[in-house]
Parts: structure tokens; sequence; C-alpha cells
């Protein structure tokens, strides 16, 4: 048996998604930005794409920016927002982190918890005179963190700055139109959702500015150009649909597994493991390893099980987890810990194989 838990890299494209998508990877191949007919008919997919993104967050059309993915949202974000200085939690993704350096008014990082969580706290006493911009991402997409948002968001404003929230680990969990009533912008990524990949969004609220971060053509409102990915955005707006109509559904069944999941594991292992962060995400267990880490990340791949040690942007870098190292662990521990994640399409029979499979394996002498 080959057991995928790695949700929160990517998720499979869901099938609804692809019968949508298929139109435009052949017959409807127009450009959206050409005006003839061919044009017309892929600009009013993106259009409608568009609205019925729009009418699922609460928001306006015109607030909807497509990009090519979280990664480019994230960098626009950081870059492009507000005034001053930017304030980051710790554990953002490495796209908001690694484009911290290039806003032209930097900005630093605040302080996180033990368990992984910015506290209001934490964010006000680290805001100065000339912090124009916090970001805090609405779900960890290591430890699956939840971090209040709403309470984030009216600390940044009580001291005149923009919230932005990364939400791409949030959208199958957590009701996205809620974090848009009190966050200025938040990032999507269609891929972790049963989308394609590729194709993302920055959701900027009506009054916020926000200058481009691709320039060279007047595609979204002359501030991203490049030619617009239709079957991607086509298939975004079907992914988004049926991950927040199916969000209670998609909780109620991830929580079961994982939930059963860390009981076997700990049941077993007892002090050899560690679950890492409270307040989770239903779908996202993050557990440290006594004899964890990269070689056993392999072993288990071998075993037919596939995880990750995080974040597969950072898979490659060898490094300990800035997350776990945010967290107060050592650069040892921050090494040694596996992200285990789970999909609508898990069954509880892959659940125990996963769990049995690193049981045995680290009580092998």
């Amino acid at each position: 048996m080959n057991v995928y838990l790695d949700y929160a890299a990517t998720s499979p494209l869901k099938a609804e998604v692809l019968e949508k998508m298929i139109p435009y990877l052949s017959g409807k191949f127009g450009n959206p930005a050409s005006l003839h007919s061919f044009g017309r008919e892929a600009a009013y997919a993106v259009t409608s794409a568009r609205d019925r993104i729009a009418e699922i967050l609460g928001v306006g059309a015109g607030e909807v920016y497509f990009t090519s993915g979280g990664t480019e949202a994230d960098n626009w974000a950081v870059r492009c927002m507000g005034v001053g200085s930017a304030l980051l939690s710790p554990i953002e993704h490495a796209a908001a982190l690694s484009a911290l350096s290039l806003r032209s008014a930097g900005g630093k990082t605040c302080a996180v918890s033990e368990e992984g969580f910015v506290t209001p706290e934490h964010l006000c006493g680290s805001m100065k005179e000339d912090t124009g911009l916090v970001c805090v991402m609405a779900v960890n997409n290591e430890t699956g963190c939840i971090q209040p948002t709403e309470a984030l968001a009216e600390c940044a404003h009580s001291r005149g700055a923009l919230f932005f929230s990364d939400c791409v680990q949030a959208s199958c969990t957590l009701n996205l139109a809620d974090i848009l009533r009190h966050a200025d912008a938040i990032s999507l990524s269609a891929h972790k959702l049963g989308g394609p990949k590729g194709v993302g969004a920055l959701i900027v609220k009506k009054g916020v500015k926000v200058s481009p971060l691709i320039v060279g053509g007047e595609q979204e409102r002359a501030l991203r150009g490049g030619t617009l990915n239709v079957a991607g955005i086509v298939g975004f707006a079907e992914a988004l649909s049926l991950a927040q109509q199916n969000r209670e559904k998609f909780c109620a069944h991830t929580g079961r597994l994982r939930d059963l999941f860390e009981q076997e594991i700990l049941s077993a292992l007892g002090g050899e493991v560690k679950r890492d962060g409270e307040n989770r995400a239903p779908n996202i267990s993050h557990l440290t390893f006594v004899r964890g880490g990269e070689a056993f990340l392999n072993v288990l791949d071998l075993h037919g099980v596939a995880a990750s040690g995080g974040a597969a942007c950072s898979a490659h870098a060898a490094l300990p987890s800035h997350v776990m190292l945010a967290m107060g662990r050592t650069p040892e521990e921050a090494k040694k810990g596996v992200r285990f994640s789970f999909g609508a399409e898990t069954t509880e029979e892959e659940t125990l194989f996963a769990a049995r499979k690193v049981i045995q394996l680290l009580s092998q002498t």
C-alpha cells in the first residue's frame, strides 16, 4: 500500500474541477486580453470565475487579483501593500519572510509562543510608529496552528497598520469570508484545495492601495501583468467553491483520522514523540520524533508512507524548521519534526497503515 499524507503540500485535482477546466485546455484557447470572439470567450470565463470567487469570499469582483499561486500573492502583499515597515510573524511561509528583505521600508518579525501562536500582546509590543503592514497567516503550514486573526487585525488597525493574512492552508478548514471581514488582504492557492497548480489570488479590500509587482501588461487592472491562466482560474473557482461548501464535512473527516493517527502513535511510542502546536486545523499533525529527521522521512517513503518535514517549498533546504525554532526548539529538535496532513480522500485503512508503519520503523533497534 502507498499512502499519501502530504495534502498540505498539494492535493489531487478533483474530477469536478478538471471537468470545468478541460474546455479551456483545448477548444476555448483564446487569450482573454484579445478583442476578437476567441478572446471574449476566454475573458467571459475569467470574469465569471472572478465573480464566483468574490461571492464566495463576500467581497467585490474588483477586489480579486489572480496570481500564479500563494508564493506570488505573499510576495505581492509583503512588498507592495501599505507604507512604512512591515511586521511579520516568524512562522510565516518562506515566501513572506523572504519578501520582507525586498520591501523598500524593510521590517522585522515579532515573537511567537511555544505553542505556535502570535498573541495580540506579542504583536502590539513589537509594532513601531512606522509599522504600516502586519502579516500573520491564518493557519500555519507546518503545525496547523490557527492564529487569532481577528484580534491581531484589531491590534494592527488600532495602530494605523494594514493586516494581511496568508490563508493558503486555511481554505479547506476556515470560513474565508469571516477572515476577510477583519483582514485587509488575504492570499490563496488553488492546488491546496483540489484545484490546479500554478494559480492563486491576492484579495485586496476596496480602498487599500497596492502597487504593482509585475509590470508590462494591463491585466489585473494594470497591477499584475501577464497573460491570465484561463483554465487554471476556472478550476480555481470551482475548487474554492467545493472547499468552502464542504468545509464542515472535511473538518469532521480529517479531524477524526488525524486524532486516530496520533492516538495510535502516542500510545505506542510515548516519550519518543512530541505533538506540536495547539488549537490546530484538523487536517494537520506535526510530530517531533527522537529519531526523526530527513533519514526517517526517506525510510518512511520507502515503506509506503509519504509525509514531509514541513513546507514543500523548503523541503530541500536541509536546515532546521524556522517554525520550530521560533517556537523555542533547539536546532537539533527542529530538524526532527514530521508533518502528516490528511485530505478528503484519506481513508481509515490508510491512516492506520501509516501509523503502524511509523511505530514499526521507530521501534526497530
